[in-house]
């Protein structure tokens, strides 16, 4: 059966219309391509923005651990340093504490107790004795014929040197039984003796001695009576 005009006509619009589909088919998927690569690169950006940021902060946090660290060094040589400076002054002041007993408190001894009607004959420093698994030093004891007055000295007093020193006095002539027969007093003396510390010594029976100025005295006034051990 032949093919009339109308049939062929319907069939070209037929296959425009399928080619115009096609080609609107084939944009939707070139736009659909097109984003899908727009989408990758953006996300192609992204990670290497976030591997940017990622290194950037390492970068930063390791600058702030050697930071940490430089900073730690410097503290440490600080330190040390001080350290060092502190037991110089410390040997300085072990220094200054044995001038100041052989060269203030030893001299100025014989004078201040004579001062108080307590003759002085004899003087020793250093004194030290180990018996029956016990120690004793004193750092300056003055003996007379019926009195021994021994004497604790240290650069700045404190209420612990005094309850030594008490603690030293009680044991003293059983050590030294040689000094039975004699009167012993106490008496601590210091660079630095503040005023809380010199009173409370006072009321254990202490002579405390002081420096004043470029010179020693005693602050107990005429009221005070030494106790005897």
């Amino acid at each position: 059966m032949a093919t009339t005009p109308q049939e062929v006509w319907q069939l070209l619009g037929e296959l425009i219309q399928a080619q115009k589909e096609t080609e609107r088919r084939f944009q939707e998927t070139e736009s659909l391509f097109q984003e899908a690569d727009r989408r990758f690169q953006e996300t192609e950006r992204l990670i290497k923005e976030q591997s940017q940021e990622a290194d950037r902060r390492f970068q930063e946090t390791e600058h702030l651990f050697q930071e940490a660290n430089r900073r730690f060094q410097e503290t440490e040589r600080l330190i040390k340093e001080q350290n060092q400076r502190l037991n110089e002054e410390l040997g300085q002041l072990g220094n200054r504490l044995g001038e100041f007993v052989e060269y203030q408190v030893r001299p100025a001894a014989v004078r201040l107790f004579r001062e108080r009607g307590i003759d002085v004959h004899e003087i020793s420093t250093d004194l030290a004795i180990q018996k029956n698994g016990q120690g004793l030093e004193v750092d300056l004891l003055v003996v007379n014929s019926d009195e021994a007055i021994a004497i604790e000295v240290k650069s700045k007093l404190d209420q612990d040197d005094v309850d030594e020193h008490l603690a030293r006095l009680a044991k003293f002539k059983e050590l030294l039984p040689r000094y039975q027969s004699l009167k012993l007093l106490g008496a601590v003396a210091a660079m630095v003796v503040p005023n809380q510390i010199a009173s409370y010594a006072y009321r254990k029976g202490l002579f405390v001695i002081a420096q004043s100025g470029e010179d020693l005295m005693i602050l107990n006034d005429a009221k005070f009576r030494p106790k005897a051990w």
